[in-house]
């Protein structure tokens, strides 16, 4: 009898019931997403977590995008941590204290289903605010701070997609940009930390998820690079428009109506 090659060995040991279809959908939507993140700064969740909640479940998309994206950005945090307006980031991370762990408690709660509906929808209203445009053009309050980070922690512990009221609040104000990307790098490495804290809690960060990490990950970081490069080569608009079309797609393919077409 011939042996397992050791990729089977190595599905069957650690991630049983996750077939090779599966686990390469998750690796193109990782691609996928990295891809928009690596060109455009945005959009990855809102990509990936619909598209590996609908081949795995939104528990697993959300733990394994936690690890791969927390895990590729480590490299920007010291530069951030310098620049950074830290008192600012901190007032945010107090709204994060109590948006992470209630996210984390629908993540863990709800029927998987009802979750992956919830996450279409969410990215589709997220993906009209993006197009809209819309900002925050006053100073930064802290009542409005702490407001902005327990929802941004809300979508963050649910389905990792904390950015968009992020980057709308801080954006449009009255920092400097460079500040602003201090800030946004900074802000994000340390709500990893609190729903890695929330998720270990919730018993959703589990190996499972981290053997499927060697999977994603590398997907993750091709899409990042590629994009990276990309991104001289046509304007900031352009790369935007395909960015919000790819989300569009994931949202629509995510929907459980269309699960008899996916592995």
């Amino acid at each position: 009898m011939n042996s397992p090659s050791p990729v089977a060995a190595f599905l069957e040991s650690w991630l049983p019931g996750h077939g090779p279809a599966e686990l390469a959908f998750v690796f193109l939507a990782a691609l996928i997403a990295g891809l928009a993140r690596g060109f455009s700064g945005f959009g990855g969740a809102l990509i990936f977590v619909p598209l590996a909640s609908a081949a795995t479940s939104p528990k697993i998309a959300s733990a394994l995008l936690l690890v791969i994206d927390g895990t590729m950005t480590l490299g920007m945090l010291p530069d951030g941590w310098r620049r950074a307006n830290r008192r600012e980031v901190y007032t945010m991370l107090i709204g994060a204290l109590v948006g992470v762990p209630a996210g984390t408690a629908l993540l863990a709660l709800l029927p998987s289903v009802t979750l992956r509906w919830i996450i279409s929808v969410v990215v589709l209203c997220l993906l009209v605010f993006l197009i809209s445009g819309w900002r925050y053009h006053g100073k930064p309050k802290t009542p409005l701070t702490i407001g902005v980070g327990a929802l941004a922690g809300l979508f963050g512990g649910a389905a990792q997609m904390s950015g968009p009221p992020v980057v709308a609040y801080w954006l449009g104000g009255a920092i400097p940009p460079l500040t602003v990307r201090a800030n946004l790098v900074v802000y994000f490495a340390l709500a990893t930390v609190i729903s890695a804290t929330s998720y270990i809690v919730g018993s959703l960060l589990t190996v499972e998820v981290l053997a499927m990490a060697l999977i994603a990950g590398p997907g993750y970081g091709l899409g990042l690079a590629a994009g990276s490069q990309l991104f001289g080569f046509a304007s900031e608009a352009t790369f935007r428009r395909i960015c919000f079309l790819l989300i569009a797609i994931a949202a629509i393919v995510g929907l459980p109506l269309f699960d008899a077409f996916r592995p």
